[in-house]
């Protein structure tokens, strides 16, 4: 009885921090994710994460921009979350950046209402050698310059995972 009581905060937290297509699309996890996201979750709102604090960041999603929160989860959370949650959604990203200094907007693979759950794992786009850096828009245009016979880049699973609700969309001028 002692867990559920303790899981009880963090499953209301999570509930709360999401909108109603979110709440209705976490519903769906397995009872393991469910478990791993709340346990998780706790650990966030007691501050337990890598970097203490929440920022929002832009992303691409079918070449439309939306703001989302991003908080990493601390290391073992992470570990937690993809030994159990089957349903973490990918954010590609791309450390080193565009020419001129320019950063790489990541990109997101779902958003409310297409599959959603505001759990994340960072996978690093690396381009190829002979390949100029470039924005990328989806996660369809992600895979496709990721495979074939020359793939324009290598994908890098890692171990960061963040929690990232979408807060808004952005208005049209950021779209590709």
């Amino acid at each position: 009885m002692k867990k559920v009581t303790t899981l009880i905060p963090a499953i209301m937290l999570l509930f709360i921090s999401c909108s109603k297509t979110e709440i209705d699309n976490q519903a769906k996890l397995t009872t393991d994710s469910k478990l791993a996201t709340a346990n998780s979750t706790e650990m966030v709102a007691q501050g337990n994460t890598t970097s203490g604090s929440k920022s929002t960041i832009q992303a691409y999603y079918d070449s439309s921009i939306f703001n989302i929160h991003f908080v990493e989860f601390s290391a073992q959370a992470e570990a937690s979350q993809i030994a159990h949650n089957k349903s973490i959604n990918f954010i590609y990203q791309s450390d080193p950046g565009l020419p001129n200094n320019q950063p790489f907007v990541s990109v997101i693979d779902a958003i409310p209402g297409d599959g959603f759950n505001p759990i994340w794992r960072e996978v690093q786009i690396v381009f190829n050698a002979g390949f100029t850096p470039r924005q990328l828009f989806s996660d369809n245009e992600v895979l496709a310059a990721a495979s074939g016979t020359h793939p324009e880049i290598t994908l890098n699973m890692t171990n960061e995972v963040y929690w990232c609700p979408v807060v808004g969309q952005k208005p049209a001028t950021g779209t590709k």
